[in-house]
């Protein structure tokens, strides 16, 4: 298994409630699928550095996970289809 790690944004406006649903799917999406989440960090709002979909800042979530190859590629499919979900980046450490 590769050590991966993803930053995501949520949009800021989300009730903290949503913003925790949301991060919990994510967290869901990588566990089901045989990854296993070494770390999430809710690192809050951060003004971002250039406005997306008409946004100037967002929730930023770090998730650290263990997984091949094909977890990556449902992750990417999963989170780019989520509503809320302004930005990720996946990278493998």
């Amino acid at each position: 298994m590769n050590k991966y790690e993803m930053i995501y944004i949520l949009e800021s406006a989300l009730s903290d409630e949503a913003k925790d649903q949301l991060v919990e799917k994510i967290d869901g999406v990588i566990t089901k699928n045989g990854g296993v989440v070494e770390k999430t960090e809710k690192w809050g709002i951060k003004k971002l550095a250039y406005p997306i979909d008409y946004k100037t800042d967002g929730y930023y979530v770090y998730v650290a996970f263990e997984g091949d190859s094909n977890l990556v590629s449902e992750v990417k499919r999963v989170v780019g289809i989520t509503e809320h979900v302004l930005r990720r980046l996946i990278t493998k450490r």
